[in-house]
């Protein structure tokens, strides 16, 4: 099968295209600059510019484009870019899905999105029905979302991929805290008592596939793992992997004037569950948080689980 790929170079991106290459697909990477590499084509989002060829007679179209969540402040201009990196690739591939004729449109197109969409869940477990939450990575949810409606509304089953914090080697969620877990600095934010949703990234990677191969199921999936983790179980099982002591607690004062609005997101509780990826069959390799960080911090782990 012939996909394009937009967010191909990111760090579930990079895995996820070498994945599909290694199943005998061929990829087309979507990038911003001029090229003439097999496998690649330019577009220009910012501008609404995608040639429509790229994407005729390709049997999917996979977007994970956006600036990343963790990335920085959310300051004003941030979120104009983190809103923008995500709205205006989504609606230049969606629009140019609905001008291909219907015999040359792809049948497939799996789109990002993220478990934000539920915002501050408490004690509640919630499942794809669930509403969009009140807080900022849920308004930026939805209206990403909704910039996928006209591949759907022409006829593509869109898969809405409503990722968790991934769970991985180098995945932005470990990645900045290992350090200081090896430090012995490891802490629970805040009360540590709210929920987190999250996923190992070989699951994230096996369940995109399954996505992809699996042509009854469409709209929006909670790319999660089953058993979602308090903040202070997930603090502990961090800790552990890496041997050190983890006995410091961050308060929310202190989140609030080091991240700013970013801290409240860190400290609400999200009881996400995967309700379609259960129903589906889907079966997960990690679906505790100590194996996925035993895994992602010692790779040698997965030899012997």
């Amino acid at each position: 099968m012939r996909i394009v790929m937009a967010g191909a170079s990111g760090f579930l991106g990079t895995r996820l295209a070498e994945r599909l290459s290694q199943s005998g697909h061929e990829i087309v990477r979507l990038v911003r600059r001029p090229t003439d590499r097999a496998g690649e084509a330019t577009w220009d989002p910012a501008q609404g510019r995608l040639d429509a060829e790229v994407l005729a007679g390709a049997g999917a179209v996979i977007n994970l484009a956006g600036a990343n969540i963790n990335g920085r402040r959310w300051t004003a201009a941030y979120k104009r870019v983190l809103r923008s990196s995500r709205i205006d690739t989504t609606d230049t591939i969606a629009r140019t899905i609905g001008r291909l004729p219907a015999d040359e449109r792809p049948r497939t197109l799996l789109q990002a999105s993220g478990a934000g969409w539920y915002g501050d869940t408490g004690e509640q477990e919630v499942t794809e029905e669930a509403p969009a939450g009140n807080t900022f990575l849920a308004d930026l949810c939805r209206v990403w979302e909704a910039a996928a409606r006209p591949a759907e509304d022409a006829g593509t089953r869109v898969v809405l991929l409503r990722t968790a914090p991934v769970v991985g080697p180098d995945s932005g969620l470990l990645k900045p805290l290992l350090p200081l877990f090896k430090l012995g600095g490891g802490a629970k934010l805040g009360g540590g008592r709210q929920w987190m949703a999250w996923i190992s990234g070989a699951d994230w990677l096996a369940a995109s596939e399954f996505l992809l191969e699996r042509e009854d199921l469409a709209g929006p999936v909670n790319m999660v793992s089953p058993r979602p983790v308090r903040n202070d179980e997930f603090t502990r099982d961090l800790a552990g992997a890496v041997r050190r002591p983890a006995l410091l607690a961050v308060p929310g004062p202190v989140l609030d004037v080091v991240l700013g609005e970013m801290a409240g997101e860190l400290q609400r509780s999200q009881r996400v569950l995967p309700g379609v990826l259960s129903g589906a069959g889907f079966a997960w390799t990690y679906p505790g948080m100590a194996e996925a960080i035993a895994v992602s911090v010692r790779p040698e782990a997965a030899m012997t689980s």
